[in-house]
């Protein structure tokens, strides 16, 4: 059966996230561990835990991921690399406790200073986080648009290394690929795609993919997010990686603004369900 699922609000509690993925048709979930608005780090409430794993479990919501605050950004070295860093190792401490696999990550930004310095400081720091947090819990990079860290297969494949922990995991986002000049629109792109990861050594470490439409060109260096269907990269891409035999078991989760403007909705979830192929 194919993983599909959304990005969807903690409001109310983790155990809400699970009821809305259930009404919205999803078996796999991604929600944030605290407030995105500010640096408010993920604590462990029993009783909330509790919950969230109970109603987890009755509705068989399965893979659910963390993604880490937008705010993080682990190639500073002052007071956003040090709130980044907190925020992590809270958030990758209490995934286990929740039957989470781990955080999906934006690395953030070397803000113009692409410097020597500057990449000691963001190895330094995740391999602090990873120190610090348990070994059953996964550190997913996410590829990045719009000049962020990450933005490259090899860029990802660099950190991989010089961190070298077989807890770095990867998630790719289909509207960050677009955006940089990766596409698949048929089986043998897509299958040369997967071969790029493979030359790399990297297919290994694919945890989960985004599947989001753009609202920008190909190869724009924009990341907006656009409903299925809506934007600028055409049902084949999706029907691709969503039927191909390489891809198709993989966990697929929507960060889509929603037909009705309120976030990852039914009808999103809906469209990619008819792309799948019933044989």
């Amino acid at each position: 059966m194919v993983k599909l699922g959304a990005h969807l609000s903690i409001a109310g509690g983790y155990a809400k996230a699970i009821e809305r993925i259930n009404n919205i048709g999803g078996n796999c979930l991604q929600i944030f561990s605290s407030s995105p608005r500010g640096w408010s780090f993920a604590r462990s409430e029993v009783e909330q835990i509790k919950l969230f794993v109970e109603a987890k479990t009755k509705s068989k919501i399965d893979p659910v991921y963390f993604h880490a605050s937008y705010l993080v950004n682990l190639a500073d070295g002052g007071r956003i690399g040090h709130l980044s860093k907190t925020s992590l190792i809270a958030e990758l401490n209490l995934a286990p406790k929740m039957q989470i696999k781990g955080s999906i990550v934006h690395l953030g930004s070397f803000k113009d200073d692409r410097s020597e310095d500057k990449y000691r400081i963001l190895i330094k720091n995740i391999k602090e986080i990873l120190e610090k947090t348990p070994n059953d819990s996964f550190f997913i990079i996410e590829n990045a648009g719009n000049r962020k860290i990450g933005q490259t297969l090899e860029e990802i494949k660099k950190i991989i290394d010089d961190v070298g922990s077989e807890r770095l995991k990867i998630c790719l986002d289909t509207c960050h690929l677009f955006s940089n000049g990766y596409r698949f629109s048929n089986n043998e792109e897509l299958g040369a795609f997967l071969k790029k990861l493979s030359t790399l050594k990297i297919f290994d470490r694919l945890e989960i993919w985004h599947v989001n439409d753009s609202r920008d060109p190909f190869n724009s260096g924009r990341d907006r997010h656009e409903n299925i269907g809506e934007g600028m990269i055409g049902s084949e891409e999706f029907k691709t990686l969503l039927n191909h035999p390489k891809t198709k078991n993989y966990p697929f989760i929507i960060e889509t603004p929603g037909f009705g403007g309120v976030g990852p909705d039914k009808k999103n979830l809906d469209i990619l369900k008819s792309m799948v192929s019933k044989t």
